[in-house]
């Protein structure tokens, strides 16, 4: 069994807790009570230059802990100020020591939208996002079959939610295209192994059309990397401890953008 699979099926036990104390059908009916807004965060992917989601995450399998203090509402707000067009947010508690009470308070506390970084394995975590906050949820290819797939994307249009569709080869790619994608992601580090390859979202960016949103994850270390990024033709770029660690978000972000 690779981490992957390990870190979903965690998630699915997760999902039978999280149901023992409000029932599925309750969930819903809470999510579906609260406005549905007209999918911000992919508006803001839609700029005329790359866009950067910034990612607030404590840890990682490949990195260890990466903030051990983790002020996460002021890294938020630092993410904002500096320009980032949205936010993600790692809400996965075991592997990654994330929370959903990150996603809660970040949420009300900035206005750009944020993305649900977890292992969607079950329409709750869906609905539990809407009721967090977050504007768009994360969905994994490698954990999920296409009725999955279009079931939950289905669901994330009903609430007014984007999915941010993840793939990591052709195959993968594919299947996004197939289950109706509005927004797909490569990323550059196979969750099977956690190795990493910059090049990945380069190489599939040829397989997906203009009209959808393509977003390369994953292995940004550098403004150079960036430049890479935005000739091959992405529309967003996700980067993580890179700009994190920094001490002056600011000039880190106008640094791998390449501002003058």
């Amino acid at each position: 069994m690779t981490i992957l699979d390990k870190i979903a099926e965690r998630a699915k036990l997760r999902v039978a807790r999280y149901k023992e104390k409000i029932p599925a059908d309750e969930l819903k009916q809470r999510a579906l009570s609260l406005p549905r807004r007209n999918f911000p965060f992919e508006v803001a992917l839609k700029s005329d230059d790359l866009s950067f989601i910034c990612e607030c995450k404590k840890a990682s399998p490949s990195k260890g802990l990466i903030a051990p203090d983790f002020p996460y509402l002021t890294i938020a707000k630092e993410y904002e100020s500096a320009g980032a067009d949205a936010i993600s947010i790692l809400t996965e508690p075991e592997f990654f020591l994330g929370s959903d009470k990150f996603l809660a308070e970040i949420s009300r506390e900035v206005s750009i939208p944020c993305l649900r970084k977890d292992f969607v394995v079950d329409a709750y975590m869906i609905n539990q996002a809407k009721i967090l906050g977050a504007s768009a949820v994360l969905l994994i290819c490698a954990i999920l079959n296409d009725v999955q797939l279009k079931n939950f994307i289905a669901t994330c249009d009903e609430l007014g939610l984007s999915a941010l569709v993840e793939a990591h080869d052709e195959s993968e790619i594919k299947r996004a295209l197939n289950c109706g994608a509005r927004i797909i992601g490569v990323n550059n580090r196979n969750l099977k192994d956690f190795t990493v390859d910059t090049d990945n979202a380069k190489r599939l960016r040829e397989l997906v059309p203009p009209e959808i949103i393509f977003v390369s994850e994953s292995g940004v270390q550098s403004a150079d990397d960036v430049k890479k990024i935005r000739e091959s033709g992405a529309d967003a770029v996700l980067i993580g401890e890179t700009l994190m660690r920094a001490v002056d978000k600011k000039s880190k972000l106008a640094e791998l953008r390449g501002d003058e």
